[in-house]
């Protein structure tokens, strides 16, 4: 039963057990790196919520409100370094350093242009922009929130550079070294926020001053490094850099639509925000920490599924599509694994953090609550609906993973929580039982998807 099973989700006859790309410890060399530094940097967050928490309620509720607009747009970095990632493991894969490094400089310069563009952008109309999505807050809240958005803001360009050029080795299987970056980085945050937040009672500004420093020392740091020979990607003479339009169009061809998946997600929690941030500060400030925990419990899981990119983008460029399958499969089971244990771990810290993070007894109610609801649904829905489509949009089907992902979004997340908000009268609750049935939906048709194998037959390079 198990051998037919098998057979279904991969063929083994077509796969050489002594020749494989990734052996298992040559995939938690690649792994645990990964997901070392998303824990990492989600436990800085954590600590950054905490921080400012002991601030005040309309301090964490300005952070809160603000950065619900920031991941919207890190987002989308994060979905042209996807793009970087598959197509320069894709290149890796076929053995072709020379394009990989060529492909790597278009990445940079289409970076450097859309993080400069929306920054100030961004910060021309920001007063508008906070005004018009969360119009409704407190004015205490909206003072913060203009603050602490105008010093994030600068922050654009050099996360945008930090995330390609982590990217760029983790395609080149070296996932160590973002890492080491990471660790000082979230340590220089922590420093920062500690001297200014506390030492100077600089507030939410003494909070984004200390993000701020954190990147721009990232993005040195890793392109410093990138300059180095004798690695499968490097960059210099930046400035010779010169617009290669067919190949900026085929990472756009990746990345435009992981943009538009990852943009979509955030616009339907910027919905979900607006309709929280009715419901008080007490509920925005559960919220907030609520989706802080719920991080800490998926983020070994997703950096299961950024590692999976890499491998499965390195197998279909050496043209090894069962080998794809099979680390597909093996890789989600990795992450179940984990999930359920960062689970049972962020349900066990809960108390604690609401305790030190200095939360009113209110919200620390709703929070904890929040959480075992979490805690009992996330294991048995959320590893399918993410970790095949990773492996999948490797392969370059990114496109469907868009479509599926923006309407199940908007139809599930957004108006059942709008639903249940306005016309049920429910709490922040109604957020968690639209991203249930979310995950739930998208996790039968992801896996239908897979079993198919028509994702397997698209084509990056």
């Amino acid at each position: 039963m198990f051998s037919a099973l098998k057979n279904r989700l991969y063929d083994s006859s077509k796969i050489d057990s002594d020749n494989k790309l990734f052996s298992n410890k040559a995939l938690w060399v690649l792994l645990f790196p990964i997901i070392i530094e998303q824990l990492l940097n989600s436990f800085m967050g954590m600590a950054d919520t905490m921080m400012v928490s002991n601030v005040g309620s309309s301090a964490i509720s300005a952070v809160s409100l603000v950065d619900s607009i920031n991941v919207l747009v890190i987002q989308v970095f994060s979905a042209m370094a996807t793009g970087a990632t598959i197509i320069c493991s894709q290149f890796l894969g076929r053995g072709d350093e020379r394009r990989t490094n060529k492909a790597a400089r278009q990445v940079v310069l289409t970076m450097v242009v859309i993080s400069v563009t929306l920054t100030i952008l961004l910060i021309s109309c920001r007063s508008w922009l906070l005004s018009f999505i969360f119009g409704q807050v407190e004015s205490e809240v909206m003072a913060d929130a203009k603050v602490y958005f105008l010093i994030t803001v600068l922050s654009y360009p050099f996360i945008a550079l930090f995330n390609a050029g982590s990217a760029f080795y983790r395609a080149g299987g070296n996932s160590k070294f973002p890492m080491k970056i990471a660790v000082v980085s979230n340590l220089l945050n922590i420093i920062g926020n500690i001297i200014l937040i506390f030492g100077f009672h600089m507030g939410v500004a003494g909070a984004a001053l200390s993000t701020l420093i954190s990147r721009i020392f990232c993005c040195m740091v890793v392109f410093y490094f990138l300059g180095k020979p004798k690695q499968p990607i490097v960059l210099n003479e930046y400035l010779k850099i010169r617009p290669d339009f067919p190949l900026i169009g085929m990472i756009l061809s990746v990345g435009v639509p992981a943009g538009i998946e990852n943009g979509m997600f955030q616009f339907g929690k910027l919905a979900i925000q607006s309709t929280v941030s009715t419901l008080g500060t007490a509920a925005i400030a559960a919220q907030a920490m609520t989706n802080i925990l719920e991080t800490v419990n998926g983020i070994a899981a997703i950096g299961i599924g950024i590692g999976l990119m890499t491998i499965v983008g390195q197998c279909m460029g050496a043209g090894r599509k069962e080998e794809a399958k099979y680390y597909i499969v093996k890789l989600t089971g990795y992450a179940e694994v984990a999930i359920i244990l960062s689970c049972l771990f962020a349900m066990a810290i809960t108390k604690p953090i609401t305790y030190l993070a200095g939360m009113e007894a209110e919200s620390a109610k709703l929070c904890f609550e929040m959480m075992i609801a979490i805690t009992i649904v996330k294991p048995f829905v959320w590893v399918l609906s993410f970790i095949p489509a990773y492996g999948m949009r490797a392969a370059g089907d990114v496109k469907f993973s868009m479509i599926v992902s923006t309407l199940t979004m908007w139809l599930c997340r957004v108006a059942l929580c709008v639903y249940l908000c306005k016309v049920w009268g429910f709490g922040p609750i109604a957020v968690w039982i639209g991203m249930f049935a979310d995950w739930t939906i998208r996790g039968i048709i992801f896996s239908t998807r897979f079993f198919s194998g028509k994702w397997a037959e698209k084509q990056v390079i």
